[in-house]
C-alpha cells in the first residue's frame, strides 16, 4: 500500500523526552543555505521520483534545491527523533496522518498558519488529519479512502445491481457466492489493515471511537460477523490484509471488495478483470457513507532556523496549489484535497468517482481522540476479531474494547 502509509507510532512519552531533550534548536552544522531537506517515506522509486518532480518545480522559482531522506514508512517516527536528538531535523517532515498527534503533543512542530501555509480551500476533513488541539501543523496535498470494488461481469450474470444500503449488501453478496467465489471480501486483520476497513462500517453506524460501549457500533460489529456466517464473505478475512484482499478480488474468489485507490495500479495490469467502484453501502438509504481519511501531511518542525522555514513554508504553499495538486494526485491514485481540485480529479478519473465522492464526508481517524489512536485502534481491532472469530458477542466485545483503551491511552 505506497500511498496508505500507515504504521506502528512510537509512544509519546518516548517522543515527549526525545524531542524535548533534543531542543529542536536547529538544522546539522553545515547545511547547505541553498538545499531544502525533506524526510519522508517515499521508498518507492516512482512515488520518490513523482515527488521530486514537484519538489523542483516549486523550489527553482525560489532559487533552491530539494533533498529527500527517504526511509520505509515504519521508519519515518524513529528516524526523526533520532535527527532531532543529532540537531540535524529536516526542514519538511511528512508523517502519516495518524501520527501528526504525538509529535504535535510535544510542541516540536510549528504551527502552519505562524509559518505562513495557507489552508485555504482545503476540504475540512483534510483540515482535520493535519490539525491537533484545533491547530493546523500538517497539510495534507492529497488522501486516500475507501469504497466498493465490484466485478461488473459478474454482478451481471448474478443480476445484482451493486448495493447502497446493508441489507442489499448482504442480498447481493448472498447472491453472489458461487463456488470458489464468496460474494464480499475485506480485511479483518488485527491491526491497522483492519481497522481501517471497519471504520466505514463503524462510523456510517454512528460509532464513536471515544466512546466505543455506547452501543452504535455494535450493528457494524454484526454486519461483519452476518456476512461470514452465512459465508458470503470466508472466514479468512481475519487473516487477510488489504493486498490480500485485492488477491482475492483479481483471481476471482471474491466478486467484491472494500479497497482503496492504491490497488488500481495493480488492478489495471489485469485487463481481462473488468471492475468498477461505487462507495460503500451505508445502514439507511439515503445517507452518505462515513469513511477514514489516509495519507500523510507535510510539517515543518520546529528547527529555530527561521530563513529555511519561511522558504520551505513556500514550498508548501505551491506543493498545494490547484494544478500541483490535481498532477500530483493523478500521479499517485490519491484524491487532492482542495476542492476544486478533487471536482477537476472527479471529472478526469470518472472511474475513481467513488473515491472522489467518499473523500468529501471522510473523516481523520484522530480528530477525536488525537494522541489516543492508537490504543483505541488496538482495542477496536480486538473487538472485530474476537467476534468473527466467535470468543464475544458484539456488545460485551466494543464494551470490553472501551475500558482497553482508556487504559492503553492513560
Amino acid at each position: 500500500m505506497p500511498f496508505l502509509r500507515r504504521r506502528p507510532a512510537a509512544p509519546v512519552l518516548l517522543l515527549t523526552l526525545l524531542m524535548a531533550s533534543a531542543g529542536l534548536t536547529g538544522c546539522a552544522r553545515g547545511a547547505d543555505p541553498d538545499t531544502i531537506t525533506v524526510l519522508n517515506s517515499a521508498t518507492d522509486q516512482h512515488e520518490h521520483d513523482q515527488q521530486q518532480k514537484f519538489f523542483d518545480r516549486c523550489a527553482k522559482p525560489l532559487g533552491v534545491k530539494v533533498e529527500q531522506t527517504s526511509v520505509p514508512a515504519a521508519q519515518v517516527a524513529t528516524k526523526a527523533l533520532r535527527m532531532a536528538s543529532s540537531h540535524s531535523m529536516t526542514d519538511i517532515l511528512e508523517l502519516d496522518g495518524s501520527e501528526l498527534p504525538q509529535f504535535a503533543d510535544t510542541g516540536g512542530l510549528v504551527p502552519l498558519k505562524k509559518a505562513g501555509v495557507s489552508l485555504d480551500g482545503l476540504s475540512p476533513g483534510a483540515v482535520s488529519m493535519g490539525s491537533f488541539k484545533g491547530t493546523a501543523y500538517g497539510i495534507a496535498r492529497s488522501v486516500n479512502t475507501l469504497a466498493l470494488f465490484y466485478n461488473t461481469d459478474l454482478l451481471k450474470k448474478a443480476g445484482v445491481t451493486p448495493p447502497t444500503t446493508w441489507d442489499e449488501l448482504k442480498v447481493a453478496a448472498k447472491k453472489l457466492t458461487r463456488g470458489k467465489t464468496f460474494g464480499m471480501a475485506f480485511s479483518a486483520t488485527p491491526d491497522a489493515d483492519g481497522v481501517y476497513q471497519f471504520l466505514p462500517f463503524f462510523w456510517s453506524a454512528g460509532g464513536n471511537e471515544a466512546h466505543l460501549d455506547d452501543g452504535k457500533g455494535v450493528q457494524a460489529v454484526q454486519l461483519w460477523k452476518d456476512l461470514v456466517t452465512q459465508r458470503s464473505a470466508s472466514s479468512a478475512v481475519v487473516t487477510w490484509n488489504q493486498q490480500d484482499v485485492n488477491d482475492q478480488f483479481i483471481a476471482g474468489r471474491a466478486a467484491m471488495m472494500v479497497n482503496g485507490p492504491w490497488q488500481v495500479p495493480v488492478l489495471s495490469e489485469h485487463p481481462s478483470l473488468h471492475w468498477a467502484v461505487t462507495t460503500i453501502p451505508v445502514p439507511v438509504a439515503g445517507k452518505d457513507p462515513v469513511a477514514p481519511m489516509g495519507g500523510t501531511v507535510m510539517t515543518l518542525p520546529r528547527t529555530g532556523e527561521t530563513g529555511r522555514q519561511t522558504t520551505a513554508a513556500k514550498i508548501l504553499n505551491c506543493l498545494n496549489e490547484r494544478k500541483n495538486q490535481v498532477g500530483w494526485g493523478a500521479g499517485v491514485n490519491n484524491i487532492p484535497t482542495r476542492d476544486s481540485a478533487a471536482a477537476q480529479y472527479k471529472a478526469d478519473n470518472p472511474k475513481l468517482a467513488g473515491f472522489a465522492d467518499t473523500v468529501a464526508a471522510a473523516r481523520s481517524r484522530t480528530a477525536l481522540v488525537g494522541a489516543r489512536w492508537p490504543a483505541v485502534s488496538t482495542a477496536l481491532a480486538g473487538a472485530f476479531q474476537s467476534v468473527l472469530t466467535g470468543s464475544s458477542s458484539p456488545e460485551a466485545a466494543l464494551k470490553r474494547a472501551q475500558s482497553q483503551a482508556t487504559a492503553g491511552g492513560e
